[in-house]
């Protein structure tokens, strides 16, 4: 596949799972932390049953950057945690998966905290 179909279908996917975030947001009365939520689980149950890793390969970066690779990565984290620590690694192996992303969102949530100052919003 030439770079310029792997962008397309990258670009392609993302935007259909923004979408459907999107039309849950102005549709539903589900609020944004549960579609969240919702995202982060169905990347999990995905990655159980073995379709992530297809989809991955096909669309890269389109469901790999979404909530959708988080979960995916949580459960691979415990996964594989599981298979080298036996029941501890349930409990550690998603942390460890996923802690240079919780740590980078951590760090730039607290550089544009030092860098910008907050207003509250006047109804």
């Amino acid at each position: 596949m030439s770079m310029t179909e792997q962008l397309i279908l990258t670009f392609i996917s993302g935007g259909i799972i923004c979408a459907i975030a999107q039309v849950l947001i102005d549709l539903t009365r589900i609020t944004p932390a549960r579609i969240l939520v919702i995202y982060v689980s169905v990347g999990v149950l995905l990655f159980a049953v073995g379709v992530y890793e297809p989809m991955y390969e096909i669309f890269g970066s389109g469901v790999s950057v979404p909530l959708i690779g988080f979960g995916a990565n949580i459960a691979r984290g415990v996964r594989e945690a599981v298979d080298k620590e036996g029941f501890i690694g349930a409990l550690t192996g998603g942390l460890a998966a996923s802690s240079a992303g919780i740590t980078s969102a951590l760090l730039f949530g607290l550089f544009a905290s030092l860098l910008f100052k907050t207003k509250s919003k006047r109804m």
